[in-house]
C-alpha cells in the first residue's frame, strides 16, 4: 500500500469513526444499511437456509400482553381446543408467552416433515407485502393462528409448504422497533 493510499484510508476512517458531523452520521448510516442489505442478510440467509433469516414483528397478533400463560390460556383456550391442543401442550410450545411488536425473530429453514404443532413459522401470502408470523395449529393441512387473534384469518387454513420461509429459533426483544418506527413514520403500517 502506498503512502498516499494509507493517508486516504486513515482520513476516511477518521471521517467515519471519529468525526462528529451530520455528513459523517449520514455516511455511517448508509454504510450500515449497505453492509446489512448486501452482506449481513444474505450471509445469514445462507447460514439459515432461507430468504427471511431475520424478521421484525410489525403487528400484535402474537402478543399476550404480559399475561401469564395460565391466565392467557383461560381466555383463549376455546380457539386451541378446536385443534385438540391442551393447556399442557401449549405450555410446551416455543414462546408460549407469545412475543411483541418490535421483537425480532431469527428464522431457520425447516423441512416440512420436521414442522410441528406449536412451531412459529414465517410464511408469505400472495396478496400481502409482509410475511406472516404465526403459530402452527394443524399439520394436515398446515394451518396457523395468531395467538392474540380471535380466530383464524382465511389465508391461515391451508398454507402450502412452498410459502413457508422457516420457523422461529431465537428471539431478540425490541430491536425491531427501528424498522417498525420507520414504517410507522412513513405510513406503511
Amino acid at each position: 500500500m502506498t503512502t498516499k493510499m494509507r493517508k486516504l484510508f486513515w482520513k476516511t476512517w477518521n471521517f467515519l469513526i471519529h468525526e462528529d458531523s451530520v455528513y459523517s452520521f449520514i455516511a455511517d448510516a448508509i454504510l450500515i444499511l449497505l453492509i446489512g442489505k448486501f452482506i449481513l442478510f444474505p450471509g445469514l440467509g445462507l447460514v439459515f437456509g432461507n430468504d427471511f433469516p431475520i424478521v421484525a414483528v410489525i403487528s400484535g397478533s402474537m402478543d399476550h400482553h404480559n399475561a401469564e400463560v395460565d391466565e392467557w390460556w383461560s381466555e383463549n383456550s376455546r380457539y386451541y381446543e378446536h385443534f385438540n391442543i391442551s393447556s399442557s401442550d401449549f405450555n410446551e410450545f416455543y414462546l408460549s408467552n407469545g412475543f411483541e411488536k418490535g421483537d425480532v425473530l431469527i428464522i431457520k429453514s425447516t423441512p416440512e416433515d420436521q414442522l410441528a404443532i406449536g412451531d412459529i413459522i414465517v410464511y408469505s401470502v400472495p396478496y400481502r407485502n409482509d410475511p406472516i408470523i404465526h403459530r402452527i395449529v394443524s399439520l394436515d393441512p398446515i394451518e396457523t393462528k395468531g395467538d392474540s387473534n380471535q380466530g383464524q384469518i382465511s389465508f391461515e387454513t391451508a398454507i402450502p409448504y412452498n410459502q413457508i420461509h422457516g420457523k422461529a429459533i431465537f428471539i431478540v426483544p425490541y430491536i425491531g422497533w427501528v424498522k417498525v418506527g420507520a414504517m410507522e413514520l412513513i405510513g406503511i403500517i
